[in-house]
């Protein structure tokens, strides 16, 4: 069961708001990322379905200024057809989540952010031609991934590196993807009965941290070389799944 009120403390609340201003910062660079670092820890602090709903409510408002720009650059065309795979996926997900034993989850979630850290550092990419049914069944993967845990970034960054796009292009187009599912799976929460007074209330209280490091990540974006920050970002996922295993408690 998630966190009562009375049992939510200090330390929690402290170490919750600093995993969010850290997984904001991965997200304004990259946009995507903040779920593999977020989710296990916070999942270890709160439970997962506290968590979850937490950066979809948060991430959800923070991101809305990066969208103009996202439908403008992205590709449209694509993003649609993964967003209808992510109809299915996300609403899967969210009762996975409503459903599972929270500790069982815990370790599922680990082990997803440990699966999708091996497969961006290990430089792995789709190499098929792009074509709408696998575009659109990368979506429902991804959709299922965010509706258990947020992590909708990984398997849509794995496919679209295929491409010749620029990154901005693709950052856009991840952007733009997540601004959709964010509503599939909003919805798919409030049915499931998963956004609670307790989310709402949390939410608020990370949200100016992460609020920061979408601003700092957005000017790295422009400033940082994108494989020093890559890097950085993986140690992140990694230190954060380490220290959110269930074995340490």
């Amino acid at each position: 069961m998630p966190l009562s009120f009375e049992h939510l403390s200090v330390l929690t609340l402290v170490l919750t708001i600093l995993v969010a201003g850290v997984a904001g910062t991965a997200r304004g660079f990259s946009g995507f990322g903040a779920a593999l670092i977020f989710m296990p820890a916070a999942s270890a602090l709160v439970g997962p379905a506290v968590a979850a709903p937490v950066l979809l409510v948060a991430d959800g408002i923070l991101s809305l200024g990066f969208l103009p720009r996202a439908w403008r650059l992205a590709r449209r065309r694509d993003v649609g057809l993964m967003a209808a795979g992510a109809i299915i996926g996300v609403p899967l997900g969210a009762f996975i989540l409503d459903h599972a034993d929270p500790l069982t989850l815990r370790w599922v979630i680990a082990a997803l952010a440990s699966s999708m850290l091996l497969l961006l550092a290990s430089g792995w990419r789709y190499h098929g031609t792009p074509r709408p049914g696998v575009t659109a069944v990368i979506g429902g993967v991804a959709g299922l991934f965010g509706g258990l845990a947020q992590m909708t970034g990984p398997p849509v960054v794995a496919y679209w590196l295929s491409g010749k796009e620029s990154h901005g292009t693709m950052r856009a187009s991840i952007i733009l993807f997540f601004g959709a599912t964010t509503v599939f799976t909003f919805v798919s929460y409030l049915f499931a009965g998963l956004i609670t007074a307790q989310s709402l209330w949390l939410a608020a209280m990370v949200a100016p941290a992460y609020a920061l490091g979408l601003f700092v990540g957005a000017r790295a974006f422009h400033l940082a070389s994108p494989v020093l920050f890559r890097r950085l970002c993986f140690a992140l996922i990694a230190a954060s799944v380490a220290m959110s295993l269930p074995i340490w408690r």
